[in-house]
């Protein structure tokens, strides 16, 4: 569904601000490929290509974001350093930013967040600090973190820089697709906060505008869906879970959804069972590891709830961190 037109959020990016973006990050980021399964295809009766985000830096789309924010650090800004909150994807992201330009960085990041994000947020030289995600606030302790040691705060998707570095996985998406003669119908990605569907979006608008975008989610947290069907912000019903542990916003960020409400033309809700079944397909036909929360998209096109069948469909798998006994029980499912 096709939201009313409302003027841009004053904060909100714009196309030169990605374009912008591709620039600041080329030589860090990794222009990953879109890749695609004949077999696949011939299932699906159509075309549907994958952009296969677990390649990137990190694992996942946030370095783009992250890199964008943090390589526009001022000098004395990168001795104070920077603080982030994250469930493990936007974290590795900071911290792998921050260790490039040489700025220290704190992560909070939840108790029960996956070892191997954790793990490697670590590896990547940050300091993480734990936090209940049932019975405290991380954005209260990451302003009190930022407060206390002069950081810089580095949202996870609620600013115009990280939107615009986001925005750059569209700008690909757009000119490989002009590079092999394809015009894609739709992309579909999947929202969190919304900063990675928004930058797509803005970027489609001015090199696809035929393009329609959609955004994807774990049922019980489809606030998205919800929040353009009313056309306004709503929160996701407390106590929900889902094994999509990189998609659990409680509602859609203020900035991305003065995007999203303008841009988006439908959302779409999969269950866990799908999600599972999409990342082992995704190991088996397109040789690609994909965590849950990556994989949301690609499941709405394998059930039928993402219209592949006669048409050119873009799919964004948006990380791979994922830990071997999920993973394991996605490849039960082949």
């Amino acid at each position: 569904m096709t939201m009313p037109q409302t003027q841009p959020h004053p904060a909100a990016p714009d196309f030169a601000a990605i374009e912008d973006a591709a620039r600041l990050i080329a030589g860090h980021a990794t222009l990953t490929p879109l890749l695609e399964s004949p077999l696949l295809n011939a299932r699906l009766g159509g075309r549907l290509l994958v952009k296969a985000e677990p390649l990137q830096r990190t694992g996942s789309f946030k370095f783009r974001g992250a890199f964008n924010r943090i390589g526009r650090l001022s000098a004395a800004e990168r001795r104070t350093g920077v603080v982030a909150f994250s469930s493990g994807n936007h974290a590795q992201g900071v911290a792998a930013a921050a260790q490039l330009v040489g700025a220290p960085a704190v992560i909070v990041m939840p108790a029960d967040a996956p070892g191997i994000k954790v793990a490697n947020t670590r590896a990547y030289g940050a300091e993480v600090v734990s936090y209940d995600r049932f019975g405290e606030d991380r954005e209260a302790i990451g302003r009190r973190i930022r407060d206390e040691r002069g950081a810089v705060l580095v949202p996870p998707y609620d600013d115009p820089h990280i939107i615009a570095g986001q925005g750059t996985v569209g700008l690909e998406i757009a000119a490989q697709a002009r590079a092999a003669g394809i015009a894609i119908d739709a992309v579909a990605a999947c929202a969190s906060g919304g900063g990675l569907v928004a930058g797509i979006a803005l970027a489609l608008e001015a090199t696809s505008p035929g393009t329609a975008v959609h955004v994807c989610e774990p049922a019980g947290f489809d606030d998205h869906a919800r929040s353009l069907e009313a056309d306004a912000r709503l929160a996701n019903a407390p106590g929900a879970q889902s094994i999509c542990d990189a998609l659990l916003a409680a509602t859609p960020g203020e900035i991305t959804f003065s995007i999203n409400r303008r841009l988006l033309h439908s959302g779409i809700a999969v269950t866990d069972d799908e999600v599972l079944r999409a990342m082992g397909v995704a190991f088996r036909d397109l040789k690609l590891v994909v965590e849950p929360g990556g994989a949301v998209a690609l499941a709405a096109a394998l059930s039928g709830k993402l219209p592949v069948a006669g048409r050119t469909v873009v799919v964004v798998c948006s990380g791979g961190n994922v830990d071997p006994l999920t993973f394991g029980r996605a490849l039960a499912t082949l």
